[in-house]
C-alpha cells in the first residue's frame, strides 16, 4: 500500500483527494470518496452559506471518515462560508483563487488542515510561510479554472521549493498518473475529472456521457486573455467565448455569456451552450464506476507500477 505524509496529515487510507468541483462535488460524492479511503471534498464555489451547511450535514450523515470543503476565496460570501466551515468543524479545507492567510489562524485554532491550490512556485512558497499544511500543485491540464504551467513542469519545482507535502493535480486519471506524480516528488494526488462519472456524482447524465465520449483534443481553454482561463469541452459556448476573446470583448460581455452556463451543463444537461468543465484526461475515462471502484482501481494500478519499476533497478 502506498503511504505518505498526506495519509498521516489527513488521517486517510490512500493519498488521493477528490477535487472540489463547483456543482459537481456534492456531499454524496465527497462522502463516497471518503468512505473509499480517499479524501472527498465538497465544492462550495456557487453555494450560499445555508446550502453549504446542509451539504456538510449530509456528508456527516453519509460518512464517519474525514472529508473537506473547497473554498473559492473570491466568492462574495467567503466570510460567511468560512464561518460555516469553522462552526461545523470540517476537518480539511482546500482553497483557490486567492490567499487564505487572513483565515489561517481561525482554521488552525479549530484543528482544520488548510491546503491551498497553487499554480506557481512563488505562491507555494508564500503560502508555506503563511502556515499552509500542504499545497496542491495544479497543472494546466486540469478542468475548470487553470494556470499556465503543466503538471510535469510545476510539481517537481514546487517540491524543491517547499518543505510541506505537495499534492499533484491536473492530468491525472489513472494509476500511471499517480505513479508519475510520486516519481516527481508529490506525496499525494488530487483528481477531479475521473470522479465526474462516479455513480455517486449527481451531475446530469449528459455531462457524464460527454466526459466518457471525449477524446484527447476535445477540451479547450477559454479566457486566457481576460485573466480568467477555464478549460471546458469544446462546444458552441466555447466557440462563442473564443470569438469574443479574438474581438477583445469586455469583461462584462464575457460575464454575461458565462452566466448560468455551468448550471446549464450540470443540472439541465445542456452540452451545446453549457459550460462542460473537465480536464485533458477525459480521453482516459471510458466507464462509469462507483467511487470505491475508482479509488481502489487507481491505487492498485499505481502500486503495481511502482513495484514493477523498482524491480527494473539493478
Amino acid at each position: 500500500m502506498i503511504k505518505s505524509r498526506i495519509c498521516e496529515l489527513l488521517n486517510i487510507k490512500y493519498p488521493l483527494l477528490q477535487g472540489g468541483m463547483a456543482r459537481v462535488s456534492t456531499a454524496e460524492l465527497a462522502a463516497a470518496v471518503s468512505n473509499a479511503g480517499g479524501l472527498g471534498i465538497i465544492g462550495s464555489a456557487i453555494m450560499t452559506p445555508e446550502i453549504l451547511r446542509d451539504e456538510i450535514k449530509k456528508a456527516k450523515e453519509l460518512t464517519t471518515k474525514p472529508f473537506g470543503v473547497n473554498l473559492m476565496l473570491l466568492s462574495p460570501q467567503i466570510k460567511e462560508l468560512v464561518e460555516v466551515v469553522i462552526n461545523d468543524n470540517v476537518p480539511v479545507v482546500t482553497t483557490g483563487a486567492g490567499n487564505p492567510g487572513i483565515y489561517m489562524e481561525a482554521f488552525h485554532k479549530k484543528g482544520i488542515k488548510v491546503i491551498p491550490v497553487v499554480p506557481s512556485v512563488a505562491l507555494a512558497k508564500r503560502l508555506e510561510r503563511g502556515c499552509a499544511d500542504a499545497v496542491i500543485a495544479e497543472g494546466t491540464e486540469s478542468g475548470g479554472h487553470v494556470g499556465e504551467l503543466t503538471t510535469m513542469a510545476l510539481v517537481p519545482q514546487v517540491v524543491d521549493a517547499v518543505k510541506v507535502p505537495v499534492i499533484a493535480a491536473g492530468g491525472i486519471g489513472d494509476g500511471r498518473g499517480v505513479a508519475a506524480a510520486f516519481a516527481l516528488g508529490a506525496e499525494g494526488v488530487q483528481m477531479g475529472t475521473r470522479f465526474i462519472v462516479a455513480n455517486e456524482c449527481t451531475v446530469h447524465n449528459n455531462y457524464k456521457e460527454a466526459v466518457i465520449k471525449a477524446g484527447d483534443r476535445d477540451t479547450v481553454v477559454t479566457g486566457r486573455k481576460t485573466g480568467h482561463p477555464v478549460r471546458i469541452i469544446e462546444n458552441k459556448l466555447a466557440k462563442e467565448f473564443m470569438r469574443l476573446e479574438a474581438e477583445c470583448a469586455s469583461v462584462e460581455e464575457f460575464e454575461k455569456l458565462g452566466a448560468g452556463k455551468l448550471r446549464a451543463a450540470t443540472v439541465e444537461g445542456d452540452m451545446v451552450f453549457g459550460s462542460v468543465m473537465c480536464g485533458q484526461i477525459a480521453g482516459l475515462v471510458k466507464k462509469r464506476q462507483s467511487s470505491k471502484e475508482i479509488v481502489e482501481e487507481i491505487m492498485s494500478e499505481a502500486e503495481a507500477i511502482l513495484k514493477r519499476l523498482q524491480s527494473r533497478v539493478v
